[in-house]
This record gives structure tokens, sequence and C-alpha cells, in this order.
């Protein structure tokens, strides 16, 4: 084998030097030439190139054994050969007896490996020059890649790296073909032995910095990174300066669009306040010939509460149907914020057909409840996004005198009004607001120059809740329980309490003095100074607001209570306190007249009144009437007019034994109780007779009776207007009167007297109002606890009681029951015998 290696040595050597004989032969003629000579160099120059293409093709088979086959006879070789040298090879690959091989291919064939050195190849090296006299005839692209490669070890500074020569020869054909124009790094390391050391070494971080100018490349890499640091914060810069120009550009055009919205908005309700006002003087100029005349009542029972208390209230569109009964008393179009239901409207359609005097009343939905189903919206603004039904209503008032009764005073009651062209029985949004609050009740009855509460409105910060507690306090030192009522609220929703019986320093302490006038100066203020350092103590631990079902304890009520402003006042000193609800119409000529009156059922919460006894008893007619009057007197005087009802509270001096009477609450709006009410006389065809204090009901004359009853008698009447239970809602109304009347609960008309119920929703069925008629109170009372006991027994099955206020009521009036037993054995004591 060595021979047959030196053998191929000898003639691979012989070739070039003939190859070096022939070039030198051409450049002596060349240069012969230059000198003058004559020379056929055409065709010496022809028999050069015929000796070299012959020595090329006896060559050519020796060469091709060598370059090709020993590698495997690769397929890409044949193509190699047949574009460098137009040879067509067979395929060594495909087994076929017809086909042999042209040259004899060795048994082992050399890799001709050789080795780099720090990125520089030596050319004395035996292993290099042996590889390079085997590819001589293709040097001139191999040098190509090898120095690429040779490169890119220097660049790298790779110490070693072993080259297989063959993979390299094949690199050179892919690269000199323009397959390949640029081959990647890992296409250099495929020729290589150890790539792998050589690959680990190259991913090095910071290795390309180690080589042949490495400083240089760092440096660029360096100056690289840090303009594209530049163009990079630059280019941020600027998106997000053009982010903020564009953020200003539409907030700036958002902001001029809402001025400009706010600007029309403001001047068209600036334009409705104006037609309000102008309305309400034709009103009030023309009010006893509207009265005396047919006219037509729009009855808008809106609530028109904050946007937060209204997301607050639980069944906010069954509290604006409770006033349903209004319908009661007018000729006109009521709205209602809810779907009756069939079967509600022809219960109240029967129930007004039992009225003699023919009354026409239509009940209107506005649409706008079918696209905002969650907001709580008050009647008032669906009415206002409700165009088919405001055209409705102004069909039907086409030329007719009406009216507009409203609710709780929103802002869109005037855009209503304004949109139908008719006056509302009511004063301005902003004048309701600010007098309808605990403060401005308060604010009201001092003008009137009536008795209230000792107290102090408009609290807004802890210290001064503190501050004024303690000094009213110290100027009344006889008051047992104190009472926070916030400004917004109405009902028990609102209220807290605290006892003073927790105090370090009680009332008791104080129970030898009579007056707190006959305490010393030294003495107030030794007990003001000891209030003032322990009501903070003393509230946080004992005070407690009065429904635990909206605020659970004393922190959360404390902190909507500085929100919004609120009142402290002093409860009645007394054992046996009562309530009451006066209702007023103030008319815009000027009058005053009562409508209704009755005395406050209380429920769980001792503050929150869900029914009354309806006429009053509890205080003298003359001293009810007197106060009623200064009240509505002082609410004409800032522009009230309309319905507004008065909440009292009397009780029993202890030290002089005379009736007190407080003014405690003043709601600027058409009452429950008032609705109620006009039900309750619509039933009876009877008159309430404010001056009397009693209810007149006329009875039809029989004519086989020897004697002629009366024509009028007195009837008494509990009216219980939020009566809850949950299990109603397991039964249909016609299912529920079937139960009644199994039960003998029912009206007669003939008497006058029985129960009569009033609906307020079709498809919950959990609220319902109650009306009770009887001959005297006590028959009365005695009905609607049993009304109520009898129907909580007969829905409600032993393990499903549900959640109801029927025995709280019936427990409130027992106590009524037993208050009237013994005031009744009272006054015949105290009566002289003859």
């Amino acid at each position: 084998m060595s021979g047959t290696l030196t053998n191929d040595d000898k003639l691979g050597n012989c070739i070039l030097q003939v190859q070096e004989d022939l070039r030198q032969l051409k450049c002596t003629i060349e240069s012969v030439n230059e000198r003058g000579t004559t020379l056929d160099i055409q065709a010496l120059d022809t028999a050069i190139g015929k000796t070299e293409r012959s020595i090329r093709v006896r060559m050519l088979p020796h060469t091709l054994a060598k370059c090709l086959l020993s590698n495997s006879a690769h397929p890409n070789n044949r193509a190699i050969m047949h574009q460098q040298f137009g040879i067509s090879l067979p395929d060594v690959h495909k087994r076929r007896t017809n086909t042999v091989l042209p040259v004899q291919v060795p048994v082992n064939i050399s890799k001709y490996d050789f080795t780099i050195l720090m990125g520089r190849t030596n050319p004395m090296a035996t292993d290099f020059c042996h590889f390079k006299q085997s590819f001589s005839l293709c040097w001139s692209s191999v040098v190509d890649v090898l120095e690429a490669l040779e490169k890119l070890l220097r660049d790298f500074a790779v110490p070693l790296a072993k080259v297989s020569g063959e993979r390299l020869v094949e690199l050179s054909h892919v690269w000199e073909n323009g397959w390949l124009k640029a081959p990647p790094v890992t296409g250099f390391l495929s020729v290589l032995e150890n790539w792998e050391e050589v690959l680990g070494l190259v991913l090095r971080p910071g290795q390309r910095f180690k080589g042949e100018g490495g400083i240089e490349a760092a440096a660029i890499h360096i100056q690289c990174f840090w303009r594209r640091y530049l163009a990079r914060t630059a280019y941020l810069r600027h998106c997000q300066r053009k982010w903020a120009v564009g953020t200003i550009a539409v907030s700036w055009l958002m902001h001029t669009q809402m001025r400009h919205v706010g600007k029309a908005l403001q001047a068209r309700r600036f334009r409705q306040l104006e037609n309000f006002r102008s309305r309400a003087q034709h009103l009030a100029a023309n009010w006893k010939h509207i009265q005396s005349s047919k006219r037509t009542i729009i009855h808008i029972p809106s609530l028109g509460y904050s946007q937060s208390r209204r997301m607050n209230l639980r069944r906010y569109d069954i509290l604006q149907n409770i006033q349903i009964s209004r319908l009661c008393d007018i000729r006109g179009d009521p709205e209602c914020p809810r779907h009756l239901g069939e079967d509600i409207l022809h219960y109240y359609t029967s129930l007004l057909n039992c009225d003699s005097s023919v009354r026409r009343f239509i009940i209107l939905t506005p649409e706008a409840i079918d696209y905002f189903p969650t907001h709580n919206m008050c009647l008032s603004t669906l009415l206002k996004y409700s165009p088919r039904t405001l055209k409705r209503i102004k069909h039907l008032i086409q030329g007719k005198q009406a009216y507009i009764v409203g609710g709780v005073a929103h802002v869109d009651d005037l855009a209503v009004a304004d949109d139908l062209g008719v006056p509302i029985l009511a004063p301005e949004p902003a004048i309701a607001q600010l007098y309808s609050t605990k403060s401005g009740g308060r604010r009201i009855f001092t003008e009137a120059e009536v008795d209230l509460p000792p107290g102090q409105g408009d609290i807004y910060t802890l210290n001064q809740l503190h501050g004024t507690l303690a000094r009213l306090m110290t100027q009344n030192i006889h008051v047992q329980r104190w009472l926070f009522k916030m400004d917004s609220e109405h009902g028990g929703r609102g209220t807290a309490y605290c006892d003073t019986c927790h105090l370090n320093l009680s009332p008791t302490h104080f129970q030898q003095i009579p007056n707190v006038c006959t305490l010393t100066l030294f003495l107030q203020e030794s007990v003001l100074l000891r209030y003032l350092d322990e009501v903070p103590e003393w509230l946080a631990r004992y005070a407690q607001p009065a429904k635990t079902s909206c605020y659970p304890n004393w922190t959360c009520f404390l902190k909507t209570f500085l929100r919004q402003g609120g009142v402290v006042e002093a409860y009645p000193p007394s054992e046996s306190v009562t309530c009451l609800t006066v209702d007023l119409l103030l008319e815009p000529g000027g009058e005053v007249t009562m409508l209704s009156c009755g005395d406050q059922l209380q429920g769980s919460c001792q503050l929150e009144a869900i029914g009354s006894t309806v006429p009053q008893t509890s205080v003298q007619q003359e001293t009810l009437k007197s106060i009623c009057m200064r009240v509505g007197q002082a609410c004409l005087q800032r522009l009230i007019v309309g319905y507004v009802s008065v909440d009292l509270t009397t009780f029993l001096n202890r030290k002089t034994m005379e009736q007190k009477v407080w003014a405690i609450d003043l709601d600027l709006t058409y009452s429950d109780q008032l609705a109620m009410t006009q039900m309750l006389l619509m039933m009876t065809g009877g008159t309430l007779n404010c001056r009397t204090g009693c209810l007149e009901v006329p009875m039809p004359i029989q004519e086989k009776c020897s004697q002629k009853q009366p024509p009028v008698v007195n009837r008494y009447a509990v009216i219980g207007s939020h009566l809850f239970h949950s299990n109603l809602s397991m039964l249909y109304h016609n299912v529920f009167f079937m139960v009644c009347k199994a039960h003998g609960i029912g009206f007669n008309m003939k008497r006058k007297q029985g129960t009569v119920f009033a609906l307020y929703d079709g498809s919950d069925r959990c609220t319902v109002g109650m009306i009770t008629v009887s001959e005297d109170l006590r028959g009365a009372l005695v009905t609607f606890a049993r009304n109520l006991s009898v129907i909580h027994q007969e829905i409600s099955p032993s393990k499903m009681q549900g959640e109801t206020n029927f025995k709280e009521l019936i427990k409130n009036i027992e106590d009524v029951l037993q208050m009237t037993v013994k005031n009744k054995v009272r006054s015949l004591e105290d009566k002289p015998v003859a």
C-alpha cells in the first residue's frame, strides 16, 4: 500500500513539473516576441493547450479515485464531475451487474486530516502538504474556504482545530457552485473533527473579543449597543411624547365636547326651571278654579333618591309601586315603575267599581324599564327616556287641565313636566333636597316655633359629633337615650341610638336635681369635661344601628353618617311614647289642609313605621292643628308647596304629668300613609274630618227598618303599607284571596267594615298592604292582628317559617291593646263620682 502511495506521489510530481515546464515555455515565447523575433505564437499556444488537455485526461482516472471514491462515492461528487469536467460517472450505490467502475478503488482511503494551530495552517506540515497535493486540481476553491475557516478560528482564538480534508473539499464545492454564498459558523465547524470543543469555545460569551481584532470588535459592539440604546431611548421617548400628545388631544377634545354638552344641559335645565316657575305661578293663580273644575292628575310616585341610596335599596321598584293606591284619588293617569300584570289590573278595576262614582284611570308603564332593568332608576328618569309613553300622555291630557303629583323630588321631574307642558304640584328639586333632610326639617321646625327634641343638625366630623353630644348631654341630663339620624335616610335605615345608662356619670346620679338649671356653673363645666372624655369610648362600645341589616355595626354607620351629615337628637325621656304622622297639602294659593293623620305602628325596629291607626287618638285635635298650621306656613314661606308629611312624637312629662309633643321629621313627599288613606276613603265612601279627628262614614238607609239609622257613623281603621312575608311568593293572588275568603277575611260593603288588601307586584308578591275597618279602634286592631296570624299560619309550614315582619307587628299591636286597656281603666279611676 505504501508503494502505491509513493508511485502516486511521483506521478503527481511529474505532472506538476510538466505543467511548470510548459508554463515557462510559454513565458519564453512571449519574451521572444517582445524582442522582435517572429514566431507562430498561435500554433505554439495551440500545441501547448493540446498537451495540457492530454495530460489532464490521462491523469483523470487516478485523480478521481483519490478525490471522490475515497469519500464513499457521495452522490454530489457525480454532479460535481459532470459540471467541472463534463464526465458522467456511474452510481456506485446501485448494485447493477452491467455497471463497472473505470478505476480500482483502494480498500482504505485516507481522510486527509490536518491541524490548524491558533487559526493558522502550517504550509510545511506533512499532513497539509499531503492534503494539498491530493486536491490540487480543485485547490483554488478549497483555498477560499480554508482562508475563511482560518479567519473564523483566529477571530475566536481557537487554539487547536482538526480539519477533515474531505469535508472541507465538499464544503468548497458547495460554496463555489453558489449553493451557499456565506456558510454559517456551524457550516464551517462541520468540517472539524473536534467541532464540539470548538463550538463550545465559539459560543462562550466574550470569546470573539479575545481573538484577532477583538479590541476593534469589542469597540464596535459597544458602540453598536450604545447607539442602539440611544436610538431606542429616543424612540421610546418619541413614542411616549406621541402618546402623550394623542392623549392630551383626545382629552382636550373630550373636555371640549363635555363642556359643550354640559353647557347645553345646563342651559336646558335652566330653561326647564324657568318654565317650571312660570307654570307654578299660573298654577297658584288659578288653583281655586282648577280644584273646582274637571281636571287630570298625573301621579308619578317616583323615589328620586341619590344614586348610591337607590342602588342599596332592596326591591326598589316595588317600593315605588307601594303608592299604587293613589289611583283611588285620581281622575287621570298614574305612572307605575313596574309591570303590574293582568291580575292586579283586574283587582283594582273591580275595587274601583265598588265606588258609586265613576272613576276613570289609566296605568302606564314606561318602556324604558325594559332597557334599564338593573339600574334602579327612579320613575321620573325612566319616563324621561320613554318617548312612546310621553307621547301617549300628551294625547290623553290634550285640551285638559292637568298637573303632576310626584314623589321624592328629582331633577328629571322638571324634564318630564317640560316635555308634557304641565306644572308640578311640588317645590323646586333644589329646595326639596335642602329641606327634606333631617337637618333641614329641624330648621323648618325652628322657624315654625314648634317644640322639637334637644339636638343639633349639620354634623359632619367626628370631633363635632363628640363635642355636640357632650354639650347636649350636659344640658339635658335626664335624657336616657340619644339618637343619631342620617340626613338623607328615612325611617329606621339611617338611625342609631346609644343609652346613657352605660356611662360612668349616668343620669341616675342627677335624680335628686329637678332641673339642670340648678347646677352651678362649676358643676356644669366639670360634667362637660367628664362627658368629653367619656363620650368617644362610650359610643364606640355601646352605640348600635337601629337596623343591623343595613348597617351591621356602629363603625359602618358612623362612616356613612359623617359622609352624608346628620342630626343628634334626644329620645323622649318616657316609658310611654307614641309617634304619629300627619299629611298636609300646602296649596299653591297659600292654604294649609290636613289630609290624613294616624298613630304609627312599629315593627322590630322601634324607629321605623310600617303602619298606622286612623284617625290618630294620641294628641288633642286643637294642639295637632296648631302645630301643623305653623309648620305649613313655615314651609310656604320657603316656596314649599304640594304634599308634606310631618312626624310627631308625644309623651307625658314625668315631672309635670303634662303631654309633650315634639316635631321629629319632615318629608316633602306624598306619603305611603296618605296613599293608603285614599284607598280607605274610597272603600268606605267616607271622609276624614281632621277638625274633629273622626273618620265619618255614611251608612245606607234600610227601608224595612222602622227606625232610621244615623246617616253618618264613625269608623276606625288600621293601615299596614309594608307587610312583608317571603312565603307569600308561593301563592298566586287568586289562591291568596281564596285562602282569605275561607277564613272570613273580606270587606262588607253594606256595613262599611272588614279587610281590604293592596297589591303591589304580580311576580314577587312578597309585599302587600292591608286595611282593616271596624266600629272601634280595638276591633280594628284585633282584626288586623288576627288576619296576620291566620295568613302566617296558612303559608308557613313548621320547617319553613320564612322571613317576615308579621310577628313583630302582632306583638306591637298587643302592646297597644294593653296600653289602651290601662288608659281606659285610668280614665275611669280619675272620673269623679256623682
